[in-house]
Order: C-alpha cells, then structure tokens, then sequence
C-alpha cells in the first residue's frame, strides 16, 4: 500500500487480479508425455491449450474494493512461450490446434515445432517442454485505468523424441 491515507486504484485491481484464480494452461502436445510415447525427429510436433477455460485462457474479470475505489479487471492471455527444451523458444498468439489422427504427418497451422535432434541422453532421456502464460489485465475504475502484465504460470511435460531407424537388407 502506498503512504497515503489509502491504497491507489492500481493496488485495488491487484486484489481484483487476485479474485481471478489465474493459472497456467493445461499443455496438449504431440508427441504425447508418457512412458510408451515417443515422437520422431523431423517430425511436426503440435502444441495446444488444453481444455481453455476462464482461468487458464481468459477473459475473466473481477472487481474489487477498497478504501472508497471500486476498481473492474478484465484478463486473458496474449500469448504462450513455449521452451521446447532443444533451446527453441516459440511464441504462439492463439491456443493452438488440437491433433487429431487425421491430420497425420502435416505441420501445426497455429502452433508447432520440429525437433532437429533425440532427446536420447537428456535426464530421463526427455524434453522438458514449458509453456508459460503472458496474460494482460486491463483496469478500470476511480477515474483511471491501466494494464498489468502476468508472464509467471507456467507448466511443464517431458516428451520422448527418437530417430526412425530403417534396416536395410
């Protein structure tokens, strides 16, 4: 709180923000996490906001109350940085696109990645994918409004990627 004799509107939407319930997205990835799972090198590997809701995408809003100001914030996601664990980063706009079987081989049209190399030898011999959520929330009340940036929730899955062996005889 500030010196005065109250707190400034930009701390009462911070108590708004903290209402929200913000939280990371739950990942949807192929090649899927898990112990029989593997992707392919040179493989499209598709990244998605799994089953998006108010508090892992937005919008959601809230208000909040105190020392006379009543403040509304609204929030929602700008973008995902997705740490694909190769040292690629990729910003992705949208929540991506689901994969389904009938997509195949082909690339994400939202949001995707390739692996160059195996993650044979990495500890658990796995990607660490994470995907962090950037969220604007916007405020408004008392005669003034602003913005505030959230870039910190984050969530992490560990995929498998190996290189096709083909035999020749």
């Amino acid at each position: 709180m500030n010196s005065g004799a109250g707190p400034t509107p930009r701390e009462v939407a911070q108590i708004a923000v903290d209402r929200m319930g913000l939280r990371a997205i739950d990942i949807g990835i192929v090649p899927e996490p898990g112990p029989d799972r593997m992707g392919i090198v040179g493989m499209p590997v598709w990244m998605w906001v799994a089953s998006p809701n108010q508090h892992t995408w937005g919008p959601i809003a809230a208000s909040a109350s105190a020392g006379g100001i009543t403040i509304t914030a609204t929030a929602r996601v700008e973008t995902i940085r997705w740490d694909m664990g190769d040292g690629t980063k990729i910003t992705c706009r949208n929540k991506g696109t689901v994969y389904k079987a009938a997509f195949g081989k082909s690339k994400s049209p939202t949001c995707g990645h390739t692996y160059e190399m195996s993650s044979g030898g990495l500890p658990d011999d796995r990607f660490t994918v994470t995907a962090t959520s950037e969220w604007v929330v916007s405020w408004q009340g008392a005669g003034q409004s602003g913005v505030i940036r959230l870039d910190g929730l984050q969530r992490s899955v560990r995929v498998a990627v190996g290189e096709a062996q083909v035999l020749v005889q």
